[in-house]
């Protein structure tokens, strides 16, 4: 924890702005940083911000295709200057989008250029590096994917800063890309360093997303770095709230499939819960970050950027639903199930350690495992699973199966009630969707039912149906 000479610290809130609300600026500074707020009110907040939407896959791959970016060149020895010089013009249309809002278009342009230039420089040396053949390929292209990765948090947290700076709001630029230091700071370090003079009650920090450090957020994080960076500077300062602005609320079905009507935020949970929701895709915050706001009891509120004055839902470390009710339905239809069958299961000690191993050792975590007496079932990401994987169980098992599949997941604090699990399946049933698999742990916060892949949308709003 910061040292008590930060004034009103029991007052201050670390707030993360993802990609999609940056993109619409005016909404965010209307209804997050204005709303309600005058004067000093305004202040004693941090705000994380991630780069404008699309821009860090323009930089790195697109996150949702894997169409490549600027760091798939480098990656393939070829020219990246001609992307640079597009992503040049493409920063400067961002920031002459956001000129009404009050942004100094020049400085703007002169910032982001200078920054690029600088970046590419960088680049060009990393690049003459690993031409030479005398370092590891690995270490020299994780270098480079950090750096393009900070572009996008700079730009956005400097244009963000001017516009409140030309509005007549105290606001503190706080760069943790580092780009223009060497120190050998740790992430933690660094962000302790940035923030350690900073008078909170007077003014507004604009921090990036991303941070600098010698253990390397993309490395450690990958694209969840930006929430990392949030959740580090929250156990830094040891705020009231740590609160995520979101362009939707976390609801209790997807309003996409269900229907708005069908479905409302959730309100309050714990993080067991927020657990459970990242393990199938629906994060409400990267687990990696939400660790230390449990561990340091850090409160958690996921805000819908477009309903300022909607409380959100609040995530805590203790919260317990005082009536028994699913809180949540959701799943994921990108998952594969891995089928191994061998006769010689049934009493053996060990197999199911075996599969395990192989598993590990092609670097694949599951989501769900279900057993018999011949055989375990697993599924896992279809990103993750691969011919080698497939052949490595199939040269030690007799049968090996794989098929795409979805699961749909009840999931809540306190679900612990006879006749749930009979009118899910009722629910699915009724839609003629069938089950292949089902299952849940001893504490029940989360009841999985695997099914057709093809059925995934149904079963959802099936169960959404069946458990009103």
């Amino acid at each position: 924890m910061m040292p008590s000479k930060y004034t009103n610290l029991s007052m201050l809130t670390v707030e993360k702005i993802g990609g999609t609300s940056m993109s619409a600026l005016g909404d965010v500074i209307k209804n997050i940083i204005q709303y309600n707020r005058t004067g000093s009110e305004l202040y004693n907040r941090i705000f994380v911000v991630s780069a404008f939407s699309g821009v860090t896959n323009l930089l790195l791959e697109n996150k949702k295709t894997g169409a490549p970016g600027v760091y798939h060149l480098i990656a393939k020895h070829q020219d990246f200057k001609i992307a640079l010089e597009e992503l040049i013009v493409k920063l400067k249309e961002l920031n002459k989008q956001y000129e009404p809002l009050g942004l100094d278009l020049n400085t703007a342009n002169n910032f982001i250029e200078g920054h690029v230039r600088h970046a590419e420089g960088f680049l060009e040396n990393l690049t003459g590096i690993l031409a030479s053949g005398y370092v590891s390929t690995e270490g020299i292209l994780q270098a480079a994917r950090e750096i393009l990765a900070s572009i996008g948090e700079t730009h956005s947290a400097f244009a963000f800063t001017n516009i409140l700076q030309n509005m007549g709001i105290n606001a503190t630029l706080v760069d943790l890309s580092g780009f223009h230091d060497h120190e050998p700071y740790t992430i933690d370090q660094r962000i302790k360093q940035a923030f350690k003079d900073i008078d909170f009650a007077n003014t507004i920090c604009i921090a990036t997303g991303y941070t600098k450090g010698t253990e390397g957020i993309m490395r450690e994080f990958d694209r969840g770095y930006s929430e990392v960076t949030f959740s580090k500077i929250a156990v830094a300062v040891q705020p009231q709230e740590a609160i995520i602005h979101k362009e939707y609320h976390l609801c209790s079905a997807d309003p996409v499939l269900v229907g708005v009507h069908n479905c409302s935020p959730v309100g309050f949970t714990n993080y067991d819960v927020a657990d459970q929701l990242a393990d199938v895709g629906m994060e409400a915050i990267h687990p990696k970050a939400s660790k230390p706001l449990e561990i340091n009891n850090i409160n958690l509120r996921i805000k819908n950027t477009f309903e300022p004055e909607h409380p959100g839902t609040l995530i805590t470390r203790e919260y317990i639903s005082p009536e028994k009710k699913v809180e949540v339905i959701t799943g994921t239809n990108k998952l594969i199930m891995v089928d191994i069958y061998d006769p010689l299961m049934v009493g053996n000690v060990g197999t199911d350690l075996h599969i395990m191993q192989i598993f590990a050792d092609n670097g694949v975590s599951y989501n769900f495992k279900a057993t018999s007496a011949n055989s375990i079932s697993i599924v896992i990401w279809e990103k993750d699973y691969t011919d080698k994987l497939f052949q490595d169980l199939q040269t030690n098992f007799e049968k090996v199966t794989v098929e795409k599949v979805a699961i749909v997941c009840l999931i809540g604090s306190n679900m612990d009630q006879p006749g749930l699990l009979a009118r899910a399946a009722n629910a699915l049933a009724q839609d003629g969707i069938n089950i292949k698999s089902a299952g849940f742990a001893l504490r029940q916060v989360n009841i999985q039912f695997l099914v057709n892949r093809e059925d995934f949308d149904n079963a959802v709003i099936a169960l959404n149906k069946g458990m009103a």
